[in-house]
């Protein structure tokens, strides 16, 4: 019992998220091979989720209650163009897909739009992509007219 007690003491000084039982002299000291597997799936997770849908938005919160002001912009910029189906996944339920989404696109912050399984950017890139007219091309090319778009041509 005293062995069991002084090993488990032992692998919790260590650090190690796994310990392999066996003789002293032949102990292992692993990383956590689940917290490993589990980011590795976490990433090819947001592979398919990201390619599931022409539009995809990582926010903090919901379109329809943003808890920032940057997936705000994000909403509303999107709602300007008529591009109200697009999936959105509140990052602030689950820290594993906010920082997984970080390391995925390796881009810093929150929120962050993907367009046919493509990076786009954040906030700001789409905010300079709605300015400079990108935006309008880039969802044309997704096969979305631009509710913008439209309202330019009934004005003329």
């Amino acid at each position: 019992m005293n062995a069991l007690l002084r090993s488990t003491a032992r692998c919790l000084r260590s650090g190690a998220a796994v310990c392999l039982p066996g003789p002293a002299s032949r102990r292992a000291w692993a990383p956590s091979a689940r917290l490993l597997s589990s980011a590795a799936d976490l990433q090819k997770d947001l592979g398919q989720m990201v390619k599931k849908d022409k539009v995809v938005v990582f926010m903090k919160g919901t379109p329809a209650q943003p808890m920032c002001g940057f997936s705000n912009a994000v909403v509303q910029i999107l709602r300007m163009h008529g591009v109200d189906e697009y999936a959105a996944y509140n990052v602030l339920e689950d820290q594993d897909l906010r920082q997984g989404v970080k390391e995925f696109s390796n881009w810093p912050t929150i929120p962050q739009v993907y367009f046919n399984g493509e990076f786009v950017g954040g906030c700001d890139i789409l905010l300079q992509m709605h300015q400079n007219g990108d935006l309008v091309d880039e969802l044309k090319k997704l096969g979305i007219v631009s509710a913008l778009q439209n309202a330019e041509k009934e004005s003329k």
